[in-house]
């Protein structure tokens, strides 16, 4: 099983480790800071050893990386990772976003169900099964988020249950959420938020979350 630094340290960008096992194009590593699509943030973009990677999968508890064909690459192989660090920073950023978000509609809106999540590079997006317009909550949603960014909280990440990788953040006074992602440091990381309602359907409403750059 990979040791995943990304959750030690989400500002890494770029690691020497070995290869663990190789399975033609895919292969593991025993030590990563290359995160791998999990509860709707995308993967990190980068290379391992100098080839991009194509993909990067969640199997179990591991993370497979899909390299090139003909990467040469075998088990023992001496390797360095390097990621992106814009898009990673974007991701941690949109993501803790889009969590302050929910947590706040969560207040506004007791009861409310979060049907869906996704968190790309341009923006996060997250969807409620709700009635009627939910860009009414935005006044209080934006007003709520900037006195968290502005008030400079430390976010606070560890595990729940270590074996089986389960992990939390927290922002004391604000809120407690499992996830498995990477965030920043602090709340003032996020800046200021430009929300966007969507009905995508009968019943389902969605927030579009972008940093206000």
């Amino acid at each position: 099983m990979v040791d995943k630094i990304f959750w030690q340290d989400p500002y890494r960008t770029t690691l020497k480790t070995t290869v663990a096992t190789v399975d033609n194009d895919r292969i593991r590593l025993q030590e990563t800071i290359f995160f791998a699509f999990s509860g709707g943030q995308e993967s990190d973009a980068g290379a391992i050893a100098g080839h991009n990677v194509l993909s990067a999968e969640k199997e179990g508890l591991d993370i497979v990386y899909t390299l090139p064909a003909g990467h040469d690459l075998q088990a023992g192989s001496e390797v360095e990772i390097v990621i992106d660090w814009e898009r990673r920073y974007r991701l941690m950023r949109l993501h803790f976003a889009a969590e302050m978000v929910l947590q706040l509609v969560y207040r506004l809106r007791p009861g409310i169900e979060r049907i869906g999540a996704h968190i790309s590079v341009d923006k996060a997006r997250v969807d409620f099964a709700h009635e009627g317009s939910i860009a009414v909550l935005f006044p209080e949603i934006e007003k709520e988020a900037a006195a968290l960014s502005s008030a400079d909280l430390p976010i606070v990440t560890a595990f729940t249950d270590e074996a089986a990788q389960r992990r939390y953040w927290e922002v004391a006074g604000f809120a407690k959420m499992a996830c498995g992602g990477t965030h920043p440091r602090t709340t003032a990381e996020i800046g200021a938020l430009k929300l966007k309602r969507k009905n995508t359907g009968k019943g389902k409403e969605r927030i579009e979350i972008s940093l206000a750059e």
